[in-house]
């Protein structure tokens, strides 16, 4: 069978590329190994589908910190906006939410999935579910055909390769596509799991004394070996019976995976502010002067409402404080102690959950080797990559997505061109 493009994947990416060359007037064939299409779409977002992200372009970028800047030039052609409008141009409304996040209307992600199938099947693209990829073949500096598991060959001017990275790998992502890229002469930079919870042996996390407590607002940050902060998020977390989980740790673990690796470093600490919004001898002077003009009051009663109950005792007990103390008798350096701890409680943790656990993929194929205006290979004529096989990775928040459909819009529409200007 001869087809102009043949996109494999049917996720995000895949979608978006496959509507794009079929707008082109290419006869496509869209591939995937599952039972449906859009399995990573339907669970984003909680289910809901945060489909891009409203925040200006540059801002984008610096929410996208794995090469994000890649995607400037194509997003300077397809935009967070232009992604808004062909959404809406599917009868998809959408609304803005908290951080400029982008859901439907509806708040059911499959109505944005259904709007895509409704999209491929006007466009008559072919598609063939529950069809896994042996491999890509390719002659004479030019991608070739697309063989499946059971022997069906599929030939094609363009092919595009959009099969995601090694994370939720039960929506099919399993890391397949990276032995068709080297095939092709292509580099996979290392993979690791970013967006990803964290592990720590610490005591208080091994007796789950915290397990289950949620902090907001507060101010994470990864630090060097000297101390120093790489990277500090102000977002919720959460303790957990293995570490620590929630949206400043998942923004934060790509750092600690990259210091552990950087540094050679079995550890890395982790410092957590619960009270961001003032200043550490600010609180001194706020505690002390509560516990001067109430001397006889308890300790605990004194910093009520001061920190989560929960934390608030974890805290005293750490720095030896019997919350039933008169606060009046409690030592200066007691208190300098205990306001150091809210400030700057050091937590060391190990390393991250696995690749497979992890909500984004960190590494693949090498953004040197592909047009970051069109996405084609470098190495390799009529072959194109989109998505999260790309060595680009951001945070969650609608990032990830947005690259995933802009690069996918731009993979399809060139795909598309190169296959036809073939056929002239």
């Amino acid at each position: 069978m001869q087809y102009d493009v043949i996109v494999i994947g049917g996720g995000p990416s895949g979608l978006m590329a496959a509507i794009a060359a079929g707008e082109q007037g290419a006869k496509v064939l869209l591939i995937d190994k599952g039972s449906k299409l859009g399995r990573k779409l339907a669970i984003s977002g909680g289910g809901r589908c945060n489909v891009t992200n409203r925040l200006p372009v540059e801002e984008i970028i610096k929410h996208i910190p794995g090469n994000g800047r890649f995607l400037f030039s194509g997003m300077s052609i397809f935009s967070n906006e232009d992604i808004i409008q062909f959404f809406e141009k599917l009868g998809i409304q959408l609304k803005e939410e908290d951080h400029g996040r982008m859901f439907p209307v509806t708040d059911k992600a499959q109505s944005v999935v259904d709007a895509l199938l409704n999209r491929l099947s006007a466009l008559n693209v072919d598609i063939k579910t529950n069809s896994p990829v042996r491999t890509v073949h390719y002659a004479d500096g030019q991608a070739e055909s697309v063989e499946l598991e059971n022997n069906q060959l599929y030939h094609s001017k363009s092919i595009i390769i959009a099969v995601g990275g090694k994370s939720v790998p039960h929506t099919g992502s399993t890391g397949d596509g990276y032995a068709w890229a080297e095939k092709a002469g292509h580099t996979i930079t290392d993979l690791f799991p970013t967006e990803v919870p964290v592990t720590s042996s610490e005591p208080f996390i091994k007796d789950k004394t915290l397990q289950g407590l949620s902090l907001r607002d507060v101010a994470l940050s990864v630090l060097n070996p000297k101390g120093k902060p790489l990277i500090t998020h102000k977002m919720d977390m959460i303790f957990t019976h293995f570490g620590l989980s929630g949206p400043a740790v998942l923004r934060c673990s790509q750092f600690v995976v990259k210091a552990m690796k950087k540094w050679n470093l079995r550890k890395v600490v982790m410092s957590l502010d619960a009270l961001p919004d003032i200043k550490e001898e600010a609180l001194f002077q706020e505690i002390s002067s509560s516990f001067k003009s109430d001397p006889k009051k308890s300790v605990k009663n004194l910093l009520k409402g001061v920190l989560p109950e929960r934390y608030l005792l974890f805290l005293l007990e750490r720095n030896g404080i019997n919350p039933a103390t008169q606060g009046g008798q409690l030592a200066h350096e007691k208190i300098r102690d205990f306001v150091k701890d809210c400030k700057r409680f050091e937590i060391e943790v190990n390393g991250t959950l696995s690749i497979d656990k992890a909500f984004v993929t960190g590494g693949g194929v090498s953004v040197k080797e592909v047009e970051p205006q069109t996405m084609a290979s470098r190495q390799m004529k009529g072959l194109f990559f989109c998505g999260e096989i790309l060595d680009v990775h951001g945070y969650t928040g609608g990032y990830n997505i947005t690259s995933a459909f802009v690069t996918g819009r731009l993979a399809g529409l060139n795909a598309g061109e190169y296959a036809l200007k073939k056929e002239n």
